[in-house]
Order: structure tokens, then C-alpha cells, then sequence
């Protein structure tokens, strides 16, 4: 009988902190909310990349030399483009550029990665300030990731982003240490 009742007992707890603990919902910036003529703006410019997360510690290893990254986000050379330059500072001090051109999908959210077929590319809205997530998708994994304006965005942005996307089955964080002084931007854009 004391089984019973303590069974029940956890069995209406959970369903209560089921109720009262749900996962945040963050939409993702929609193709119906962002014309092709307003496209690029928001996304133009300097970003640092600050945390990932992903259901296992493989889908981030990508990530684990990885000191700081820098990215610029540049207008391509059709309305639907979206040219990326990055420097990477691994943490033994070298400066890995890469760069990347993004299409974006026309009637979706999506963007897909020039010469990367299996790669999808999906923007959210961050709750932090001058922050932005993506998720990304390929064969063989599926990781968020977080960016802001600043290399130091407020504790509280990178708390909620890791409580979002451990509701979303992502169990694994990386958060980028950031010990280094960023590598300069390359000054020439993707394709050049």
C-alpha cells in the first residue's frame, strides 16, 4: 500500500513540474517577415561565436581546438546571398581563415551552404541583445549555435541559450574560452 501511495505521489509531481517547467519557445525569423530587399541587413557585419551545443560532444568536435572565432557577415553579390568570412584562433595561437557563401532558400528560413549540398542552415531569434542562434544540420549531426555582437555577451544569454537547447535534446555545451586576442578578419569577401 506505501508503494502505491508513494507512486502516485511522484507520479502527480511530475506531472506538475511537467506543467509548470516547459521549454521556451524561440521562432525561428521567418522568409514571411524578411523580404529579399531586407534580407541581408540585419545579419551584415561582425559576429562572435560564442557557445554550441548538440545532442553529443561529436556533432561539436569541430570546435574543441577552438579558441576564439570572429565572422563577418557581408551582402553577396545577388539579393539572396549572404557571403561569410571568419578567422579562427585555434588554442595553440594559429589563425585559420575561412570563408563560406550562404543562398537563402526562397519561401523558407533556411539557407544553404554554397558547395556544402547536405548542409542546412536555419536562423532563430536569440533572447539575448544583439545576439542571434542557428542551428545546423548535416549528415552525421545537428548543432545549435550561438552568436552575438560582443565577444562577451551578459552570462545570462549564454544561461538561457544552454537551457533552450538542453530542452531541444541537446545535452552536450561548448562554451569558446575566448583566452586569445581574436585573429585579424581577412579583407578580401568569399568567391574572390
Amino acid at each position: 500500500m506505501f508503494h502505491q501511495i508513494w507512486a502516485a505521489l511522484l507520479y502527480l509531481c511530475g506531472i506538475l513540474l511537467n506543467s509548470v517547467y516547459q521549454c521556451p519557445e524561440h521562432p525561428p525569423i521567418t522568409a514571411l517577415g524578411v523580404d529579399e530587399k531586407e534580407f541581408p541587413e540585419p545579419h551584415l557585419g561582425q559576429w562572435y561565436f560564442i557557445a554550441g551545443a548538440a545532442p553529443t560532444k561529436e556533432e561539436l568536435a569541430t570546435f574543441e581546438s577552438v579558441d576564439n572565432i570572429i565572422f563577418n557577415m557581408a551582402a553577396g553579390s545577388a539579393p539572396t546571398q549572404l557571403q561569410l568570412s571568419a578567422t579562427i584562433r585555434t588554442k595553440n595561437g594559429f589563425c585559420v581563415p575561412r570563408k563560406w557563401i550562404y543562398h537563402l532558400t526562397k519561401g523558407s528560413t533556411d539557407l544553404s551552404t554554397e558547395g556544402r549540398p547536405d548542409m542546412r542552415t536555419e536562423l532563430f531569434a536569440s533572447s539575448c541583445p544583439r545576439g542571434i542562434m542557428l542551428k545546423e544540420t548535416g549528415q552525421g549531426y545537428q548543432r545549435f549555435l550561438l552568436y552575438n555582437r560582443s565577444p562577451y555577451p551578459p552570462e545570462k544569454c549564454v544561461e538561457e541559450f544552454r537551457s533552450l537547447t538542453s530542452c531541444l535534446d541537446s545535452r552536450a555545451f561548448l562554451l569558446i574560452p575566448r583566452n586569445q586576442e581574436a585573429c585579424e578578419l581577412p579583407s578580401d569577401r568569399p568567391g574572390t
